[in-house]
Formats: structure tokens, sequence, C-alpha cells
């Protein structure tokens, strides 16, 4: 993923993160694909609409640079908006060799997938994306092709019996029915077939001419391959597979043969949803808009990946979102027909911040209450209305209108009127978690719910207020 931080190490002093995230955010941010082509198989648009269904999901970013604090691969990629800092950064050779050392002291000895599946479940989280490969290079899988990985006797934490840490997670999370991801990234900064030693690297792209070498590309096309069929056949049942580095492309003159890994991949694992981002065509099958969410519903699956705080990697200086602005995300993007994959970063010991925890055990909360119009809901029209958002279930027969508080505790006026369309009759309206006894007027589609004063003053609602409206 491209970045909307600089780069900052745990050895810098002073770290004003908010306003590097506004500086890098027009450069460090991937677009979303403005086109796209449905799937024809009809396994892959079964398991699409089953993902669908899902919702919200959780994100990870892993990897050595979690031992500087740093921004995960982009700090060794000589580009001008990278912010290099520390002892290493004068010299761009001495910063990347330290870095690539890393792997040598690389020991995440807290490591433990079931407590992270235990709160990601009770988040109302139902699948998962783990970043089996980042741009970087470093293996958080037991590959064949590379000792520049995890499981290697270079990092120290190969020693623990979990070291295979990319199997680990998908084992935990798989026994809870999760749904399975593995992001790889298709650039590969550390391998000499991608970035050959003998040119300087001069941004994310390949630095040599393919054309010229081009038994030396193809070598990076049969690693890649090889490297995405360890996946595909060594970890269990896998549901997506998410391709970051779309710079990887035809119209960049670097492309892989993705008609050839698709095909092993899905023999692996049939029905397999790939996500090609930000590469129009047959191997995106949904699109990934970063760090934002589309004004309007799409006509085609979307999923907004987005941090918890404002790095993807783990930094002890983070700064994680309240737990209401992540509710209010939450419902603005299933509201218009997408999925939410939320991120989270390990820290070098293998754990998240407390406050990540905090964050998913009050959307638990939330979800245990108003989930029913978050999983497996439809968008409806008008979609929203001031501050209230619209879901449908899948059977049609009840429409949520989700009313964002501006404080964590709901207040609520006296009557709440939003638009609604094409409704001609309702059978009953309630107000998710409390027994209060609605009533309400429905006139030239103007919805207009009167509260009860005992719940205008105390409803015991957090974020935002779910009424239920059966028709």
């Amino acid at each position: 993923m491209r970045k909307s931080l600089g780069v900052f190490p745990l050895l810098v002093t002073c770290m004003l993160m908010g306003k590097q995230v506004s500086a890098q955010e027009k450069e460090g941010v991937h677009e979303m694909s403005k086109d796209y082509q449905a799937p024809t198989d009809p396994l892959v648009i079964r398991k699409l609409s089953k993902w669908q269904d899902q919702r919200f999901g959780l994100f990870m970013h892993w990897g050595t640079y979690t031992l500087w604090g740093e921004v995960e691969s982009w700090s060794i990629c000589p580009v001008d908006w990278v912010v290099r800092k520390g002892p290493y950064s004068e010299d761009y050779n001495t910063y990347r060799t330290a870095y690539e050392h890393l792997q040598y002291d690389f020991n995440p000895v807290e490591f433990n997938p079931e407590k992270w599946e235990k709160a990601a479940k009770a988040a109302g989280m139902r699948y998962v994306v783990f970043t089996t490969k980042h741009h970087d290079g470093f293996c958080m899988f037991d590959t064949k092709e590379t000792d520049y990985k995890i499981t290697s006797p270079n990092t120290p934490f190969s020693k623990n019996p979990r070291a295979n840490v990319t199997k680990e997670i998908f084992n935990a999370f798989r026994k809870d029915s999760f749904m399975i991801g593995a992001y790889f990234s298709k650039p590969d900064w550390h391998s000499q077939d991608f970035w050959w030693k003998y040119y300087p690297p001069k941004d994310e792209h390949v630095n040599y001419d393919i054309k010229k070498f081009p038994e030396r590309w193809q070598r990076f096309n049969d690693y890649t391959y090889n490297q995405i069929e360890d996946l595909m056949t060594n970890y269990g049942s896998v549901d997506i597979l998410w391709l970051d580095g779309g710079w990887v492309r035809p119209d960049g003159k670097q492309s892989l043969d993705m008609h050839r890994i698709v095909k092993m991949a899905r023999t692996h694992q049939p029905g397999l949803i790939v996500v090609d981002r930000t590469v129009p065509g047959e191997f995106e099958n949904y699109t990934t808009p970063e760090q934002s969410i589309p004004d309007k519903p799409l006509p085609y699956p979307w999923e907004t990946c987005m941090t918890m705080g404002y790095s993807w990697s783990y930094s002890p200086r983070d700064e994680y979102k309240p737990s209401r602005q992540l509710v209010s995300l939450l419902v603005k993007i299933v509201s218009r027909g997408g999925n939410f994959l939320l991120n989270i970063g390990p820290s070098e010991k293998g754990d998240w911040a407390p406050d990540a925890y905090k964050r998913l055990e009050d959307m638990g909360k939330w979800m245990d209450i108003n989930g029913e119009g978050i999983h497996g809901s439809a968008p409806v029209a008008p979609y929203s209305d001031k501050n209230v958002y619209f879901t449908r279930s899948k059977d049609q027969q009840s429409i949520y209108g989700y009313y964002l508080s501006e404080t964590d505790d709901v207040k609520l006026p006296a009557t709440v009127t939003f638009a609604v369309q094409d409704i001609k009759k309702i059978s009953k309206i309630t107000l998710l978690g409390t027994k209060a006894k609605l009533q309400w007027t429905l006139k030239d589609g103007q919805l207009t719910i009167r509260i009860p004063k005992n719940i205008q003053e105390n409803s015991g609602l957090k974020y935002a207020a779910a009424f239920k409206i059966s028709v």
C-alpha cells in the first residue's frame, strides 16, 4: 500500500503525525479504480456475494519495520515524499542495509493470534486480511523462494514453534468461521530480479529495462508465481488473494503473468476472490478505496481499507480514531454498499496496543445491539438524509435508519424526521437496544418518529441509534 505518512523511526524524538498525514495524503494514497469488470466464474460470484455479506473485516500490516516504529517498507524507497530520519538516514545504502538487518532482531514473543481473533470476533468482524509479504520483500510465511523470511534461521523468532505466523493467523481465524485473505505485494524490493543491485533504484518500480533483460524479469515472474503457490497450497482454505503494488501492471511495462497466476491459484482454491487492486479488469474482483469512502453507492463490490490510527503499521506514537468515529465510518460505508476493512498493526513484540483492543471492545458492544442492520445488509435509497444513514435487510422486510450521534452518548430530540422512498406502509418501528414504544407519521415521503421523553433524556445508547422500520 502507498502511505499516508512520512517515515518515522522509533528513534525520532518528535512526531507531528496528524500534520504529516495531511502533507502526504495526495501522493501517498492509492486511487480507486474507475472501471469494473464483473467475474463470470460461478464459484467466484458465489464467494464474492458471501464476502459482501460480511461487511466488516480486520486488516493487519506486520513486519520487521515495527522494530523502528516505522511505516512499512516505504522508508527504503527513494522517492522524494518519503521522510527518512534516524542515525542511518543521511546515506541511503547504509540505511537500507540497516533496515534489512532488522531481520536479525525480529522476535515477537508475545504473538497470540487467538487473542486477536477473539477481539475481532467480539467486535463483529467476519474476515481477516494479513500481509504475508509487503513491498520490502520480507516474508511472514515459510516460502521456499527466499531466506528473507520470518522462518529463516537468521530471524530469532524462527526458533518459536509458531514462527510461521501466517499459518498460525489463518488457522486461528478460520476456526471461528472467518473468511481468510492473503495480502501479497507484487513488487519485491529485496529481490535481485526486481531491484537489481547492478543499478540503483530510482523509485518503486523495477530498476532495469525488462526488454533488455527478459530472462531476469521472467525469473521474477516465476518467483512471484511460486510464492503465491506456496500460499495457495500450504495454508489451508484461502478466500481472498489481495494483491498490492498496482504499479506492477501491463500499462506500466512491468507486467506479471496474471492469467497464469490466477489459473494456478483458483486450481488450488476454487472460487478464490482476486483483488489485483487499482488494475481494472478481470482480476480485480472488488475495488479498494484507500483511507476514503465513496460519496455515493457504487454499482459493484467495493471495500474501504482504512487505518485505525494514522499509520498502517504499528507506531508507539500513533493516535487511534475514537470509537464513535469508527462506528460512524462503518455505518456510512455499509449504507453505500461497501465493506469496511479496518487495519491494526501489531507491535515488534507481537501484540496490539491496548487502545486497539478498547476500540474493538466498544465497537463490539455497539454491534451486539445494532449489527443486524450491518451484516448481510444492502444499501437502500435515499441512502442518507442529514445524519441518518440507511440499510436494508436481505429479505427486504426491514429498513434500518442509523442516527449518528455528535456525542458518545446518544441524545435524541423529541422527533426524528427523515426522507424515505418507496415505503407505503409501516407495520412497526423499534429503537434497537431499548423497549421504547414509538409513534410515527409517514407523509409525502417524510417519516417522523416521536421519541418518548425518558429515551430523549437517557437512551443508554452509544455512538449511533438504529431505528428498525418493519415494512
